[in-house]
């Protein structure tokens, strides 16, 4: 069985991006089309609210967002992942601001995804909140996925 990946909408913004001069934002690009060629070693998921946010902003960008989403497996916002998403906010692993990407986190967990893969470094992936989310996960009955971005889910 391959691992199961929920990819968080900073991926397929950084997959389907144009070219940029920021050296930062170009590399993140360029890792996430070197994981993206080798995505097949994973099962790929997303939710709704992925597909929600990928198809907002400017339409052309947002048409290539949603064309690279196209056939990967589409995962149900429940009233279990809401109540999870709301459980990391009040314990502080995220701050309410982030309620959307609490909400990404929470849908992977419920649903026994492996990874979350993201670049969203301030909210999602980040050391010093991880403890957080793993500790909330556990307190709730969840095994929580490993958070991390297209560099570090390389092989």
């Amino acid at each position: 069985m391959k691992p199961k990946v929920y990819l968080e909408t900073t991926i397929v913004s950084y997959l389907t991006a144009e070219p940029t001069r920021d050296v930062v934002q170009a590399a993140h690009q360029r890792l996430t089309r070197e994981w993206w060629d080798r995505r097949e070693r994973f099962d790929l998921f997303v939710s709704q609210t992925v597909i929600t946010e990928a198809g907002g902003g400017n339409a052309e960008a947002a048409s290539r967002r949603l064309a690279a989403l196209d056939g990967i497996a589409t995962l149900a916002v429940t009233a279990e992942a809401a109540d999870l998403a709301t459980q990391f906010v009040r314990a502080q692993a995220m701050p309410e601001k982030a309620a959307v990407d609490a909400l990404h986190v929470a849908i992977a967990v419920v649903n026994g995804m492996d990874y979350v893969l993201t670049w969203n470094c301030t909210h999602i992936a980040n050391a010093a909140i991880r403890d957080k989310i793993e500790r909330t996960c556990r307190e709730a009955g969840f095994e929580p996925p490993i958070i991390c971005t297209p560099e570090e889910l390389m092989e």
